[in-house]
C-alpha cells in the first residue's frame, strides 16, 4: 500500500507557538514571508480528540511563504488537543502539513488503513469539517486533511494574493471569524 500522502501537495507548513503574532512576526523578519492574516478564537461546531468530545478555542495566523502557506497556531484554553498532545504545556514547533483532499472520510479511511490514527476531527459549520492525522511516529508531525470548499479555497487566495508585491506595510491583518 502506498503512503496516505501519495501524491497530494502539501498545501501548509504549520508550527505549535504560545503567540501567534509574535511568531508571524519573527518569520516575516527571518524569511520574508507575509502579510499574516489572524483569525483569533476560531468557532468549531464539533470538536473530537481522538473520538471523544473536547473542547478546541484556538487562534491562527495564515501568511504566505514562497509557494507554501505558513500557519501559526496557538492553543487558547487549556485541556487535551493535539497541539498538547505533540507539544505538552510551554512546547513549541513544526506540528503538521495540510492537504487539500477530494473527500475527507475517504482520505481519513485511507490514513487510518495505513495506521495513522484521527486524532482530531472538527467542524467549522455542519458538515465542514478537517482532521488531523496522527502521522508523529512514522514523520515526526500530524498530517491536516480538508475538502476544497469555496470558503476554504478563499482563504488560500486571500493570503496568496495578499503575499504579492507585498512591501511590509500592514504586516499583520485581522480579519473576522463568523
Amino acid at each position: 500500500m502506498s503512503h496516505p500522502l501519495g501524491q497530494q501537495p502539501v498545501r501548509q507548513i504549520a508550527y505549535f507557538v504560545p503567540d501567534i503574532v509574535a511568531a508571524a512576526k519573527a518569520h516575516m523578519a527571518a524569511f520574508g514571508s507575509g502579510p499574516f492574516h489572524i483569525a483569533e478564537h476560531i468557532p468549531l461546531t464539533l470538536s473530537l480528540h481522538r473520538g471523544q468530545p473536547a473542547e478546541l478555542d484556538h487562534s491562527s495566523a495564515y501568511g504566505q511563504w514562497g509557494e507554501v502557506m505558513v500557519e501559526f497556531v496557538q492553543q487558547n484554553n487549556d485541556g487535551p488537543s493535539v497541539f498538547q498532545d505533540l507539544y505538552p504545556r510551554g512546547g513549541q514547533g513544526m506540528h503538521h502539513v495540510a492537504l487539500i483532499v477530494d473527500d475527507i472520510k475517504a482520505a481519513m479511511r485511507h490514513f487510518e488503513e495505513a495506521g495513522h490514527e484521527t486524532a482530531l476531527y472538527a467542524e467549522v459549520a455542519p458538515g465542514v469539517g478537517f482532521a488531523m492525522m496522527d502521522c508523529v511516529d512514522a514523520l515526526g508531525h500530524y498530517v491536516e486533511l480538508y475538502e476544497p470548499t469555496p470558503q476554504l479555497l478563499a482563504v488560500y487566495d486571500l493570503v496568496r494574493a495578499s503575499a504579492e508585491n507585498f512591501d511590509g506595510a500592514d504586516p499583520i491583518r485581522y480579519f473576522a471569524v463568523a
